[in-house]
């Protein structure tokens, strides 16, 4: 079961995490400061610590450093955005923001710890240990847990001659695995051939693949060698073979099983020693199950199969190689040097690249060619950040919210904090208990949340704001007694 360290100086926050944590079958420990943490727990025992970004005391912060390898949450409001992103390059592995979903901060949880399968194991072991088993990949920037896993698998895989299928989104990088199993290989020295499947017309991709003898067809006026042929010795890298015409994937199998192809036109056979790599975004299984795909080459070419995580997956890995992009672009158009600012932070750790690397290296080209001075902001990234901020506001707390009104739900808070309660009915007795001694700007700051959405969730709850002039009597009076 893993281990988890909740540091949140409001009790009724830190009771329902620690409650929801605990239905989700995690061992969870509190604190409220970090000199809590330090002195009743050892922090390198956790699998995972959740802090809030202000406390008592020393910040959250401070724990990223006293946790070593132990992943660090960092808990904070849109209106710390600065705070947040400070966190981040201080090496938080994420931020996520209060108040939050309960399906939000189980999703991140999951994803950190699946990031981190081994962090109180891999504390004790030595950096040179950690690299050698999982080494680096041509081209490849990465530390989450499913990049080391690819890089692993390469390891394993590229000394073999079997057929490789590489499984990715669009722009994941599915030519980089490519290159890399094939420069990891004995057949190093000699060529890689890359074909794109999708991007040659039906009726020339098999002349294109296993070539033709002169007089074979209309035009063909002398033989030529196929890319296959081309490619004897070395690898074959058929990309988005998903697309391959039927016609083709006949004459591919054959080449598959016997080792061997037939220039169209000919009446003999060539043998050929070639690896072969294939690499589809698509469903090869379900495509095959509909008939648009043949199943015996589908069972061929699934023999050792990489797969390759969409950007949106990777954690920090995205920030790091969004910076070594910039670091590239800035040396290839000979610009001085320039930084991140804070909003393009966010809107590159936020946003949901569909496009993965590929869409974020044109958009640090885009930024790094517009911008002037030495910062980049997340306008010419070309992300809309108020629409990015919106979509994951309508996540976090759309999810569990009814449609109902609040004023005809009958809701029933108890005052006793460890009550399984949501965080929407721990938001009113919060508010309902505290406005008559705290000012709106002061119940935003407890809630971490800005003056804005504090009225927003007002509206929303129907909790009547009181009358000017009723807090500050009551502190007045406080004051005076």
């Amino acid at each position: 079961m893993q281990k988890i360290l909740v540091v949140e100086d409001e009790s009724v926050i830190r009771t329902a995490l620690r409650r929801l944590l605990e239905r989700n079958e995690y061992n969870v420990s509190e604190a409220a400061s970090v000199q809590e943490a330090e002195t009743q727990h050892t922090l390198t025992d956790f699998d995972l610590i959740i802090s809030d970004l202000r406390l008592p005391g020393a910040p959250g912060t401070d724990l990223i450093k006293k946790a070593g390898d132990v992943p660090v949450l960092i808990m904070t409001s849109y209106a710390s955005l600065r705070s947040a992103v400070d966190s981040m390059r201080m090496g938080a592995v994420d931020y996520i923001a209060k108040p939050f979903d309960h399906s939000d901060m189980l999703s991140a949880v999951e994803r950190i710890i699946a990031d981190h399968p081994t962090a109180r194991a891999e504390s004790s072991r030595s950096p040179q240990s950690a690299e050698d088993s999982h080494p680096q990949a041509t081209g490849f920037i990465g530390n989450c847990q499913a990049m080391q896993t690819l890089f692993s698998n390469i390891r394993k895989m590229a000394p073999t001659d079997s057929t490789v299928l590489v499984l990715g989104e669009t722009g994941t990088g599915k030519e980089l695995v490519a290159r890399s199993v094939h420069q990891a290989s004995k057949r190093a020295g000699n060529t890689l051939i890359s074909v794109n499947c999708a991007a040659i017309p039906d009726t020339l991709i098999e002349s294109e693949l296993f070539g033709y003898e002169k007089g074979a067809f209309t035009g063909a006026n002398a033989s030529r060698m196929g890319l296959i042929e081309a490619a004897d010795g070395g690898t074959l890298f058929l990309d988005e073979i998903g697309e391959l015409p039927m016609e083709a994937q006949a004459r591919l199998l054959r080449f598959i099983q016997e080792g061997e192809i037939r220039r169209i036109g000919s009446v003999t056979s060539r043998k050929v020693n070639v690896r072969l790599i294939c690499a589809t975004h698509r469903n090869l299984q379900a495509l095959a199950a509909e008939g648009e795909f043949r199943q015996d080459l589908y069972y061929r070419i699934n023999v050792l199969r990489l797969s390759l995580p969409p950007l949106r997956e990777r954690g920090k890995d995205i920030l790091h190689l969004a910076e070594h992009l910039m670091q590239v672009q800035l040396e290839r158009l000979g610009k001085g040097p320039m930084e991140l600012s804070p909003k393009a932070i966010q809107a590159i750790t936020t946003y949901q690249w569909p496009g993965n690397v590929r869409e974020l290296e044109h958009a640090i080209e885009r930024a790094v060619i517009l911008s002037e001075g030495d910062e980049i902001d997340n306008e010419t990234l070309g992300i809309d950040l108020e629409l990015v901020n919106i979509n994951r506001i309508r996540g976090q707390q759309g999810g569990g919210v009814s449609t109902t009104p609040a004023a005809q739900q009958p809701r029933s808070i108890s005052s006793d904090p460890t009550e399984d309660l949501s965080l929407e009915d721990y938001f009113q007795r919060f508010v309902l208990e505290h406005q008559d001694s705290m000012s709106e700007t002061e119940l935003a700051q407890k809630l971490g949340i800005s003056r804005k959405c504090l009225w927003e969730r007002r509206q929303r709850f129907d909790i009547p704001r009181k009358k000017a002039g009723s807090s500050s009597g009551t502190r007045r009076k406080k004051a005076a007694s």
